[in-house]
């Protein structure tokens, strides 16, 4: 069994001290020695050893010592050797150590006196203290603070003994005297604590009759007295209006400790308005004025919770929240943006996009180390107020604009999306923005980017100037044609040869040839002609994007192009009168194809073009070679934007169901009490008294004070963890809250027998932590008994919890022990659904090392099924928008996000396969960063897929 110490050390198992070394050093006189010899007897005792053979030993030698450390060394030795027997009487040989503990109360140096009394809190033992008190309360007196401040809270400690009041009846009544003449800080809060603990009208008295003074009342103090006045508010809510104007009167105070501690004792004790706009205005002067980070983040949290719940008074508060982007850390730029994103407002718009415009600036002076990350994050910050208020969208648009050239790709992206979806959803912006993206096109060097542009410039250039600038744009983006020059030499040497293959002469006579380049070529040996590489034609510096693109073998851009110019063409033939022109422009436009058919073809680039691209762009040219066809016109024109359109529209419907889903649904019962505070007598009631009532019955009346409490849920969280014959029966109620786990366990006795010495022993496996030691408990006769066991949690790897009753009985003399059942920690409980960009979602899932890889094998039939059990199943968010499910082709590929409590993302690709047989084949793949959260869902997945519950 672990003893019980204040002190946690390290110990390492391997060197072992050997107790007759540690008694001959504490036999000597060497100090530092002595000090390593009580080193290591604390930590054989810590770990369970006895080690009765040194008392004496220390006694003797150890007690008489000045030094400090050694005496330290001896209370905590003194605290964790066994001060009773077995029959929980005091050891004779204690009257030794009572001695000892009495001088050193006595002692004319403070810090003895204090670590001693310091001990004496620890103390359970009333024997050991009694002889003490009249020494333990001179120190109440003495000169030094330290001595004073320790003697309280060992007065408290010993008031608070079972036995305590027969020894110091007296002692609240005293410390309440010192406390009003006592000037050190740390002497008047830990009096104040005693009061609070242990004769609470007492404090409550002396508060109430110095409200005037607390504001003048040092840091430590003052938060004893909100630890009161949360204590006391939530014992009897009737007499909070006390105690609200303290709170509000310690909100000015110096400490930004004392400031925090009130706006959140404001939020749990008031729902007014003038109270949680207080506790708002403190939280964002804190984040202004603090420049730790991580309390900014914390600050941040609170701000986040104030918006779930008080929504309108945050409102009002954006500008202020707004304001802690000028801090430099990328978390904190984050989280701010998100709280922010969800309060605005019609009226408050056009000042945040402002605001969002002037960072968007700042980003390009450079001075930041994640410039490129954060000017993202606000590009879309900008792109969801754009969607949300269309108004807005002509002040920002030109400038995100400016940014489609951003070397970071991510940023220019998100510009180039963010554009795509505001020319849909604003038409009359269609034009300017066409002319602005022509302008600034040949700035683009991203691929991807010039994809999106390309698409834009295809689909909404519709007009004669428009689609002619169009089609020029792209034509001097790609330079001089063709994209590679032959030789003279080369033009030879082909012509021989298809001479040679004309008239059926063979050479035999062939050796290799090095090229320019250094790859091998085959020479006829009678010519000797030599070869050199197809050269590359550059072109000009101005002519850069398209054709330094194409010229890196990207062929996927090359279809893109090819694709735009054929829409640029079949428009032409609409707006443009003239044939002649119509035809000149499909001249170029086929070269153009013909001339990126040719360079993928040739040996100029490491690698051919590919099929796919191929294909497409010979699509292209079949296309432009016959125009004739409407059915392909209108496929060409018009299926591809009502594609988009409709893309458009379930993204709208998915936030908005988003939406919904986060509102919060509150209920009330027919028959619920509701009081109508016009009816109540107001006397004596202040302002935000009043407003408290209303927010009260407002809240009874929505049904928000009603919990959505389901019995059969609260029954399947109870498990057996003894069977119905054993001597104890026992079950557990598991509560998971984020990052701790609670047993509320029941223990009854089912024999006609006192079970002495009861201890539930509980261990762990995974990443679980027991917080408390087990205590002993007597079990009378058909008894029952409630324990509490409380575990925290690190991570959502699945966890087991383990462990047995161990008891005694007057008739048995060994230890009785019942084996508990195992519980099964559910990761479900971890993880909750999330939503994640698609662009978001593939970086993580190139970015996660870990995946659990889970072959498909139910009973159910059909794809969708499958899909909507396993979202289900697993509490994940299905990020596959429903369009992309709809239809019955036998395949079905869809991907999943969740997110667990500790911030970790878990990631589900599920990808089926009807066969013949109508069985569902495939598989699941789960990515995470961490290996818990793969295996555990893995897990989950595979006990879940079946189609059992």
């Amino acid at each position: 069994m672990e003893k019980s110490c204040s002190l946690l050390v390290h110990y390492d198992k391997g060197t072992a001290a050997i107790a007759n070394e540690i008694k001959e050093a504490l036999e000597g006189n060497d100090v530092p020695a002595k000090i390593d010899a009580m080193k290591k007897a604390i930590m054989l005792l810590l770990n369970g050893e006895t080690l009765p053979q040194l008392f004496i030993t220390i006694v003797r030698y150890v007690l008489p010592s000045e030094d400090h450390t050694v005496q330290k060394l001896l209370l905590l030795y003194l605290e964790l050797i066994d001060k009773t027997d077995g029959k929980g009487r005091v050891l004779p040989e204690m009257i030794l150590i009572c001695q000892n503990l009495r001088n050193n109360l006595q002692h004319p140096n403070e810090y003895i006196r204090g670590v001693t009394l310091r001990f004496l809190c620890r103390l359970s033992e009333v024997e050991i203290i009694e002889p003490l008190i009249p020494s333990i309360m001179s120190n109440l007196e003495h000169r030094h603070p330290y001595g004073r401040r320790n003697a309280i809270l060992a007065v408290m400690s010993i008031y608070k003994l079972q036995q305590g009041e027969q020894f110091l009846v007296d002692a609240p009544e005293t410390i309440e005297k010192l406390f009003s003449t006592e000037q050190d800080p740390s002497a008047k809060r830990n009096a104040f604590l005693m009061l609070f603990n242990c004769a609470q009208d007492r404090a409550i008295n002396f508060l109430l009759t110095n409200v005037d003074k607390i504001p003048d009342w040092g840091e430590l103090l003052q938060m004893v007295v909100l630890e009161l006045i949360r204590k006391v508010c939530r014992t009897n809510k009737a007499e909070k209006g006390k105690y609200i104007k303290i709170i509000f009167s310690l909100l000015n105070a110096p400490s930004a400790a004392v400031v925090y501690e009130c706006a959140g004792t404001l939020v749990s004790l008031s729902s007014a308005p003038t109270a949680i706009r207080a506790a708002a205005n403190s939280y964002c002067q804190l984040l202004h004025s603090q420049s730790d980070n991580n309390v900014k983040l914390i600050l941040l949290d609170r701000l986040n919770e104030l918006k779930s719940s008080h929504r309108d008074i945050m409102i009002d508060m954006i500008m202020d929240v707004l304001r802690a982007l000028l801090s430099p850390n990328i978390d904190i730029q984050r989280k701010t943006l998100d709280i922010v994103l969800e309060l605005i407002m019609p009226r408050n718009v056009n000042e945040v996009v402002l605001t969002l415009k002037k960072e968007v600036v700042k980003t390009q002076s450079g001075e930041l180390e994640k410039n490129g990350e954060y000017r993202q994050m606000l590009i879309q910050a900008i792109h969801s107020c754009a969607i949300k208020f269309p108004e807005v969208a002509s002040t920002v648009v030109h400038l995100l604009m400016d940014f489609l050239g951003d070397s970071n790709i991510a940023s220019a992206m998100d510009v180039a999306v963010f554009v795509r979806e505001i020319i849909e959803t604003n038409p009359k912006l269609t034009v300017s923005i066409i002319t602005r993206l022509l302008d600034t096109f040949y700035q683009i060097r991203a691929a991807r980017v010039c994809c999106c542009a390309l698409w834009i410039i295809g689909e909404y250039c519709l007009s004669l100037s428009e689609v002619e600038s169009g089609i020029a744009t792209i034509k001097q983006c790609l330079g001089e044609l063709p994209f590679f020059s032959v030789s003279e030499d080369e033009e030879a040497a082909d012509s021989s040869k298809k001479s040679q293959q004309a008239t059926s002469i063979t050479v035999s006579s062939r050796r290799p040839a090095i090229l320019a380049d250094g790859t091998y070529a085959t020479q006829s040996a009678a010519s000797e002609t030599a070869f050199s590489a197809p050269a590359v034609v550059q072109g000009s510096l101005a002519t850069g994007n398209l054709r330094s693109l194409l010229l890196t073998g990207d062929f996927f851009l090359g279809a893109i192009v090819a694709c735009t110019l054929a829409k640029l063409i079949l428009r032409l033939e609409e707006v443009q009168p003239s044939k002649v022109e119509v035809n000149r422009a499909a001249a170029n436009a086929l070269l153009v194809m013909v001339s990126m058919l040719q360079l993928g073809q040739s040996s100029v680039l490491p690698h051919p073009i590919d099929n796919d691209s191929y294909d497409r762009i010979v699509l292209c040219i079949r296309l432009l070679c016959n125009t004739g066809d409407d059915h392909v016109r209108k496929t060409w024109l018009k299926s591809c934007h009502e594609s988009f359109v409709k893309m458009l529209s379930d993204k709208q419907q998915r936030e908005t169901e988003e939406i919904k889903a986060k509102a919060q649904v509150s209920h009330s019962q027919p028959d619920d009490l509701i009081d109508f505070y016009h009816l109540k007598s107001r006397k004596g009631m202040s302002q935000l008294e009043l407003e408290d009532e209303v927010q009260d019955d407002l809240k009874r009346a929505t049904g928000q004070f009603v919990k959505d409490t389901d019995d059969s849920n609260k029954l399947n969280r109870i498990i057996q963890l003894t069977g119905f014959s054993d001597p104890v029966y026992a079950e557990a109620y598991v509560t998971v809250h984020h990052y701790d786990i609670v047993l509320d366990v029941t223990l009854i006795n089912r024999t006609k027998e006192t079970l002495q010495n009861l201890c539930l022993e509980l261990a762990t496996m995974g990443d679980l932590k027991l917080v408390e030691r087990p205590q002993n408990y007597t079990l009378a006769p058909e008894s029952s008994k409630q324990i509490k066991a409380n575990i925290k949690v690190s991570s959502t790897e699945t966890g087991v919890i383990f462990g047995n009753i161990v008891y005694e009985t007057s008739n048995v003399l060994e230890r009785a022990v019942v084996v508990l059942n195992d519980i099964h920690i559910d990761i479900m409980d971890y993880i909750s659904p999330a939503v994640c960009s698609d662009a978001a979602f593939r970086a993580m899932w190139a970015e996660f090392e870990w995946e659990n890889k889970v072959a498909i094998n139910t009973t159910i039939s059909n794809e969708k099924e499958f899909l909507d059990h396993i979202i289900e199943s697993t509490n994940m968010r299905c990020l596959t928008p429903p369009s992309a499910l709809e239809g019955g082709c036998g395949f079905l590929a869809a991907n999943l996000y969740a997110k667990s409590a500790f911030g970790e993302d878990a990631l589900v690709n599920i990808s089926v396969e009807k066969q013949a047989d109508e069985k569902l084949n495939g598989y699941i793949r789960i990515r995470s960063k961490t290996q818990g959260i793969a295996l555990s869902l893995g897990d989950k997945i595979t006990l879940k897929q079946k189609g059992g519950n």
